[in-house]
């Protein structure tokens, strides 16, 4: 039989070894934007670009390292409840991390038009036309209660590209299933200082700074996974 110093010792060498991975581990970081503050304009104000990229964004950034943490400290300790409460944490600052991470690489002060024919074609085969596919977009990104996401993504079970709306922070692949491949922020951060409660004038005018170049890539990445 054990003794129980002997399980103690065990138990105490398998929470330091927690303890050691975090401390490791790398934190997540906020990603520099790909262009400057006012170079959306004039669709995104520079004002609202430097609020939602260094506060908003930076502030997911930090709360999820802090819940990082408190797990690895629940892991180690086999706090079950622990565990548990930190689980809302890591999914809304996660996804928005993930989510804001995506945003600023999917627009661009050269954006517009039409996407590059490959991400075209699939988009036609899918909806019919760029527009309808837009229209779709904008109206269910639009109708979202409170704040949220709307999405374009890929279906890796169906290989076929869909609309879907996520509330809150929710990261799109870890609730549907779907690959995200362009999205447009609905919190009124991202938008009221500039749009006021017009919403659906936000939604559309993104188009004109979509980033179709990105978005073909990350289909592209999609397909070869």
């Amino acid at each position: 039989m054990l003794s129980a110093s002997f399980i103690a010792a065990k138990r105490l060498g398998s929470q330091a070894a927690v303890l050691g991975s975090l401390a490791a581990r790398q934190k997540h970081t906020l990603p520099d934007l790909p262009y400057d503050f006012n170079a959306l304009e004039p669709y995104i104000s520079a004002e609202i670009m430097k609020l939602h990229h260094q506060k908003h964004h930076n502030t997911y950034v930090t709360n999820l390292n802090i819940a990082e943490e408190k797990l690895a400290e629940a892991l180690a300790k086999n706090d079950v409840n622990g565990i548990i409460q930190v689980q809302p944490a890591l999914k809304f600052n996660g996804g928005g991390h993930l989510n804001h991470s995506i945003f600023w690489e999917v627009l661009s002060p050269t954006g517009g038009g039409d996407p590059p024919a490959p991400l075209l074609d699939v988009i036609k085969r899918d909806f019919g036309s760029l527009s309808s596919m837009q229209k779709e977009l904008v109206t269910k990104t639009v109708a979202i209660q409170g704040s949220g996401w709307g999405w374009l993504g890929f279906n890796p079970a169906s290989g076929r590209l869909r609309i879907a709306t996520c509330a809150n922070q929710d990261p799109l692949q870890a609730t549907t299933g779907l690959i995200p491949l362009f999205g447009i922020d609905v919190w009124e951060h991202a938008y009221y200082l500039q749009y006021k409660n017009v919403r659906p004038d936000y939604v559309n005018a993104i188009f004109n700074i979509a980033n179709w170049e990105n978005v073909a890539q990350r289909l592209q990445g999609a397909l070869s996974d």
